[in-house]
């Protein structure tokens, strides 16, 4: 018989789900993919609280041999480096600020959004926030993250119309780190 190994130190979990090692999670604290999960993987209107059943070939191991840093949730914030030349410092700051904000709100059912926001993680976001050169390059890196199915906000200010920045909704690293491998860090 499987032993079961309880999940109820995970605050973001909702008891009446039951997850199953079958598709491994390798940091369940982090990516637990509730909204992408098949049926055959999760039952709603369980009694019991959530579990990982450890019959799955090395369930434990998955979990424990991953690094804390391996696979942290980050949101890329990207801004554009004539706007931080030519406009005031604060008020691109804050064209960031909306697209990060507007990024996490039109995911907020997302769970990697729920647990990058979590009380628990609310003292350990990360962000990495990049720069390109101007408006082509931003509008052709939003058109890249669409084509490949990456959640972000393209910020326009208006009533200007301009397209001031983009923010990815937190993503695992491991997933988006490739598309930004190419833009410097906004210094």
């Amino acid at each position: 018989m499987a032993s079961i190994l309880p999940l109820s130190h995970l605050p973001f979990l909702n008891p009446i789900y039951r997850i199953s090692l079958a598709n491994p999670i390798r940091r369940p604290d982090l990516t637990f993919p509730l909204a992408s999960m098949s049926a055959g993987n999760i039952s709603a209107g369980e009694s019991e609280a959530p579990c990982i059943s450890s019959d799955a070939p090395d369930s434990t191991a998955a979990i424990n041999s991953e690094s804390p840093a391996a696979d942290v949730l980050v949101q890329y914030v990207v801004l554009r480096r004539d706007l931080i030349d030519s406009w005031p410092l604060g008020s691109v700051v804050t064209q960031g600020c909306h697209a990060s904000v507007a990024a996490i709100w039109l995911n907020k059912d997302d769970i990697h959004t729920q647990s990058y926001c979590s009380p628990s993680n609310l003292e350990s976001m990360h962000k990495v926030t990049l720069e390109v050169k101007g408006e082509t390059q931003i509008k052709n890196l939003s058109e890249k993250l669409t084509g490949n199915g990456i959640s972000h906000k393209l910020w326009i200010e208006q009533p200007e119309n301009i397209p001031t920045c983009l923010a990815t909704k937190p993503y695992p690293k491991s997933i988006v780190s490739s598309f930004f491998k190419k833009l410097k860090l906004c210094k």
